[in-house]
């Protein structure tokens, strides 16, 4: 079954607010509660109302799933007016839920043996994700061996008699080379497999081969997996679907019964675009109590795959490499400095941009096929093609578990991001409360529960985080590079031949970070922490936060040209480092001040004085003997009882 929103505490709206009442078998254009109407006539009604507002006009939405069969927009011409607000809500009592999947049925059994079932689901659309009763399904997939491969500039050779099976799968040009590094997750399709030979699809080997953390030349080497092919299906809760002939495949999980277990393929790539222009933002607009759930992003599956490079952002285009890239740029390289000012960004489920007023509250974010929601990111990350100038946006009381990719990202990393040409591009006042965020990231396994890269006067409190396989919450993006006066390092490596050296700051300031429960992180992934930063964040603030249990990462790292922070008041138990900075002789880093945090051990890379940080009142606890104000810190972090998500 499709997993319902957890019971959320409805907002007091106007009780005079109009109310125009939708099902999922809504037909006419009453829109009444005897006669319900559908989402798209409720759209169409609205607009001949919203622009002499005198109250609220609330959509409300009965129980049932609305399958989508395209993206809902939200423009100008869907925003409230008047000060009032188009409010899109849950009737009472009801789980409303906005799907972009349709229902696979008619399983019948494929193979006794090795108990594979099929469903024929017609053709002419693929998909990366599959849920099965509101779980995600893994892949069918296997794991490679690294040094059974020899990689070039083409792709990988092989001798072992291990991988001889790989030259006839029936389908080898639907498979893809999924590998994990330190801190990134890419994903290389393969053009065919023959004689020992796997080539690969371009530019995506091209791109994933050369830089950091390469497939090539993972800084840590994670695991290797082959995917995509029915030969593969040998673990319970995997699947395969077959393009050509429209059958998907399944191998059931124990005590699963295929007559009754919901099987939902995701057909669009997002589910909600709220924008309109930097003249005629989308504003005023509330969505409280839905379950947004079924999008698959099928870029990686193209020839461009996903060459990832940090939280989500990715090299796309066909890029000059040097000749010798497998030898010469595995630690950077001129060439690949080039791409670095032109990455673009995962695009969300849900997409906010060119937008003020927006809130979200008490709504469930799951089964989504990558990020659950964008706030303000690049253009090339938005269905509208207007990216950023997100203004006054509220996250509040959401639930945010089973998607692809991570939870929330505010903000681009392209130029006009951290250096917006048009003040109405800047991203501000942007608050992300009381969320509860867990088992994100099932496939882009380096992106954060919340990652906020280029904003001004960001909220970021008692939201819980757990179970992730990378950081918590990331702040900053850059390596700062793009901090006045630019990065010696990034001066060494050539960047500076393709984007200017600032001058002046870029709009990430004034981010508060307090009183989160961050727990159960760095589950896969290396090089993160329960809260990570990157580049300069003048008047930011980390305090009152609760880290623990993060497989023995850092508490809070700050790594390259992080300054201009304040840790003060957190606690650290069971972690690595609980306070870090990367700091070399040609980065910025530096200019921190922490102050009067507990840890449950000593270990801190920070000094006191070195690089213009401050160090004080480090109250280090053993055998669980914490302070009276230490317990009051871990007691208040995470959702407040008061708020919209009650545990």
């Amino acid at each position: 079954m499709i997993a319902a929103a957890p019971a959320q505490a409805t907002p007091a709206f106007a009780a005079q607010s109009t109310i125009l009442h939708v099902s999922p078998d809504g037909r006419g254009t009453a829109c009444s509660a005897a006669r319900p109407c559908s989402i798209e006539q409720a759209k169409a009604k609205v607009r001949t109302l919203n622009s002499r507002m005198r109250t609220d006009i609330v959509v409300q939405l009965a129980d049932g799933t609305y399958r989508l069969s395209a993206p809902l927009t939200f423009t100008r011409a869907d925003s409230g007016s008047n000060g009032h607000t188009f409010i899109w809500r849950a009737a009472p009592g009801a789980h409303p839920v906005l799907s972009g999947a349709r229902k696979a049925t008619g399983w019948r059994l494929q193979d006794r043996a090795k108990n594979i079932w099929k469903a024929e689901v017609g053709t002419g659309f693929d998909i990366r994700q599959l849920y099965v009763d509101g779980v995600q399904a893994t892949r069918a997939r296997t794991q490679l061996n690294r040094a059974d491969l020899t990689s070039d500039a083409n792709g990988y050779t092989f001798t072992s008699s291990a991988l001889k099976y790989l030259n006839s799968l029936a389908d080898p040009a639907r498979t893809e080379i999924d590998a994990l590094g330190s801190f990134t997750n890419r994903y290389s399709p393969v053009a065919g497999i023959s004689d020992g030979v796997i080539t690969m699809k371009q530019p995506a080997w091209n791109n994933n081969t050369f830089g950091y953390d390469t497939i090539g030349n993972p800084f840590r080497q994670g695991p290797l997996y082959i995917e995509n092919a029915y030969e593969f299906l040998d673990t319970a809760g995997e699947w395969y679907l077959d393009t050509r002939t429209g059958t998907l495949y399944y191998k059931p999980l124990p005590g699963q019964d295929m007559s009754t277990t919901d099987v939902e393929m995701p057909r669009l790539e997002s589910l909600l675009s709220v924008g309109g222009t930097y003249q005629a933002p989308a504003t005023h607009i509330t969505f409280s109590g839905l379950q947004f759930s079924h999008t698959s992003w099928l870029q990686p599956s193209t020839g461009q795959g996903y060459a990832d490079q940090q939280t989500g952002a990715f090299v796309y285009g066909d890029w000059t490499r040097p000749s010798d890239a497998l030898d010469s740029c595995q630690y950077g390289c001129k060439l690949f400095e080039a791409t670095r000012p032109h990455w673009h960004q995962m695009p969300a489920a849900v997409q906010v941009s060119a937008a003020s007023h927006i809130t979200f509250t008490g709504n469930s974010f799951t089964q989504l096929g990558q990020v659950a929601l964008g706030i303000g990111n690049d253009a090339n990350a938005h269905a509208t093609g207007v990216g950023l100038g997100a203004d006054t946006i509220s996250v509040t009381g959401n639930t945010f578990t089973q998607d692809a990719g991570g939870g929330i990202v505010v903000g681009g990393v392209q130029a006009d991001a951290h250096h917006p040409r048009d003040p109405r591009m800047t991203n501000r006042n942007i608050t992300i409360s009381d969320n509860v965020m867990y088992e994100l990231a099932l496939d882009y396994r380096d992106m954060t529960a919340v990652l906020v890269t280029y904003a001004t006067d960001v909220t970021i409190s008692h939201n819980e985080i757990h179970d992730m396989p990378y950081t918590g919450i990331a702040i900053g993006y850059g390596w700062g590079t793009n901090d006045p006066g630019g990065s010696q390092d990034y001066v060494n490596r050539g960047l500076y031949d393709f984007q200017p050296v600032y001058t002046t700051p870029t709009t990430l300031k004034n981010v508060r970070v307090t009183a989160n429960h961050i727990h159960d992180v760095m589950r896969t992934m290396d090089d993160g922490a329960c809260i990570y930063t990157l580049s300069a964040a003048p008047g930011t603030r980390i305090d009152r936060n609760y880290c623990a249990d993060n497989n023995g990462h850092y508490g809070i790292y700050h790594d390259e040209g992080s300054r201009e922070y304040t840790d003060i008041n957190n606690v650290f138990h069971n972690t690595g480092d609980w306070d870090h900075e990367n700091s070399n002789a040609t980065n910025n880093t530096g200019a921190l001040t922490v102050t009067d945090n507990w840890a449950s051990n000593a270990s801190i890379s920070l000094s006191n004085g070195r690089r213009g940080n401050v160090v004080s009142g480090t109250v280090v606890v053993s055998e669980g003997n914490w302070p009276r104000a230490a317990e009051r810190v871990m007691e208040e972090a995470g959702v407040e009882r008061s708020g919209a998500y009650d545990r």
